[in-house]
């Protein structure tokens, strides 16, 4: 059994979470809180497989919970459940030990699937999340990326492999990647594989995490980014 403890300062909305868990039979919700000083409590008394955390907390933020487990080594994975999508936000959390960032308005339909990931070691974003952020890291580091990429190793990504991780994330498939850069679908897919292994990921998701965790990418703010709206 995966086991999860829920902190959000809204009983109703924990009492919605727990119902969607526990009609799973491999979850159980072992614990609750509304705070995060309750948050650190619970982790250090069940160690829960996963904690599906607020970011707004009345004592503390989400992202200090975040860090505050991340520096005492703790094995529970973290999942940000939540109804912002700032893209700064998400990078800050992800980059301070949150495995995953699911939006509330999608939890219904996710938070199952975004749990079982979190607890087998994967990350998970809202599809909503994952291609904004994609978007914005590549897109404003792409070049940077291309230049510290370039000394020739065998693990380095190609500048042909960093577009192709770009067009995924801005939504394209691979017939139309194919079209945009006028090679053949088996062209493209090849290129897909070969990134995917370099990085040692089986997702376009856990591709753009590796990329912001190692440096490769970043998120820039609202303000700086209003253009890719």
């Amino acid at each position: 059994m995966i086991t999860v403890a829920i902190v959000d300062d809204h009983p109703i909305v924990r009492a919605g979470m727990r119902a969607v868990l526990e009609a799973s039979d491999d979850i159980v919700v072992v614990a609750e809180g509304g705070s995060g000083s309750e948050a650190l409590q619970l982790v250090e008394k069940h160690a829960p497989d996963v904690l599906v955390l607020d970011i707004n907390l009345p004592d503390k933020s989400g992202i200090d919970v975040t860090c505050q487990l991340q520096t005492a080594n703790s094995s529970t994975a973290i999942l940000i459940l939540t109804a912002h999508d700032d893209s700064q936000l998400i990078f800050e959390l992800l980059e301070n030990g949150a495995i995953g960032y699911v939006l509330k308005d999608e939890a219904l339909e996710t938070l199952a699937n975004a749990v079982r990931a979190a607890a087998s070691g994967k990350s998970w974003l809202s599809p909503t999340i994952a291609s904004k952020v994609v978007k914005r890291a590549v897109r404003q580091q792409i070049n940077a990326a291309q230049d510290a990429l370039s000394a020739p190793t065998s693990e380095n990504l190609t500048p042909r492999e960093l577009e192709i991780l770009y067009l995924l994330a801005d939504g394209l498939d691979n017939t139309a990647i194919a079209e945009r850069l006028t090679v053949t679908k088996r062209t493209v897919q090849n290129h897909i594989s070969n990134t995917y292994r370099k990085l040692g990921v089986t997702s376009r998701t856990e591709a753009m995490l590796y990329a912001i965790r190692h440096g490769l990418a970043q998120v820039t703010s609202k303000e700086n980014a209003s253009d890719d709206s």
